[in-house]
């Protein structure tokens, strides 16, 4: 019995189809049939009633996959059973924002790695919205994402890490000219309108009363200030102190006063992430708080080194 099997066992039901279970195991459709036809060779029974569009669990195939849970939960804990406090060992499936893989993550995950070498990280890249279904369906341990906007999925707790603040980044030499001028007058580079963030963003566009332009919805922040460089247009992103000091851009605050966006670590209610969870978020805080200062300082120089708005 293979126990990457009974995961995607776990994943069909979840996701309603081999097709979509696939992809979130990262395998192809035929290779989620062959596993699942060794599944039900080695059980001697059939797991799935193949008659309908949409494949559905047979009474044999609802007892393997409460059981296989059960398996897989006492499989992930061996490790974790065998760390005493000093070292913690086990897998942590971790997913996170762009910013915090540009910025604090790398840096958490080696203070965590120095700390805790038995540990093993996996960790991927999605919006928030995206990495909270996620974590609700077990796929994830734990993401670094935005505190969850209404609406999110139920059963989810979350832990306060590090603020962002948003700006309005616009091609250089543009500091003379107001926030309101440039997202009026120029064409607006939205990052994908399903993050949490650009809820956020819309609210105080509406409070500004700012009808953007809008010409482009990309989901790569490091695109979008590529695009902005080559003077296609402005965009509003939330990023990090350590990001925006070394950008080049036009950059002023969004929204009066300016937002702020929290990153927390997002779990379910039982926690699957446990103490290795636990310390990365502790590490996270530290590679936070060993980058802020000089970060903060680059960037007050930037910003003292603009030039003024002329008087009307």
């Amino acid at each position: 019995m293979s126990l990457r099997a009974l995961r995607t066992l776990q994943a069909i039901a979840r996701h309603g189809s081999f097709a979509a279970a696939g992809k979130a195991v990262g395998l192809t459709q035929s290779a989620v049939s062959l596993q699942v036809k060794a599944l039900e060779e080695e059980f001697g029974a059939p797991l799935f009633d193949r008659s309908r569009r949409l494949p559905v669990l047979t009474e044999a195939g609802r007892i393997v996959l409460a059981r296989s849970a059960e398996v897989l939960a006492l499989y992930d804990d061996i490790a974790g059973a065998l760390g005493d406090e000093r070292s913690l060992a086990g897998r942590l499936r971790v997913g996170a924002v762009q910013t915090a893989l540009a910025g604090v993550l790398p840096d958490a995950l080696v203070a965590l790695n120095r700390a805790h070498p038995r540990a093993r990280v996996s960790v991927s890249v999605g919006l928030s919205a995206e990495m909270a279904e996620k974590v609700a369906a077990g796929e994830l341990d734990a993401a670094l994402t935005t505190e969850p906007v209404r609406p999110y999925p139920a059963g989810l707790v979350w832990t306060p890490l590090y603020q962002d603040r948003f700006w309005l980044f616009a091609p250089p030499g543009q500091a003379r000219r107001s926030a309101r001028d440039l997202l009026a007058e120029l064409p607006f580079i939205r990052f994908d309108s399903k993050a949490w963030a650009g809820r956020v963003i819309d609210r105080e566009l509406r409070r500004m009363r700012v009808e953007v332009h809008e010409e482009m919805v990309l989901d790569s922040q490091d695109i979008i200030l590529r695009m902005v460089e080559k003077g296609l247009g402005v965009a509003v992103l939330a990023v990090s102190d350590e990001i925006f000091a070394g950008l080049s851009l036009t950059c002023l605050p969004f929204g009066e006063p300016q937002l702020i966006r929290n990153i927390v670590m997002l779990e379910r209610q039982d926690r699957r992430g446990g103490r290795l969870a636990v310390a990365l978020a502790e590490a996270v805080k530290g590679a936070k708080q060993a980058a802020a200062s000089p970060a903060r300082k680059r960037a007050k120089a930037t910003r003292k080194a603009r030039p003024r708005r002329s008087s009307p």
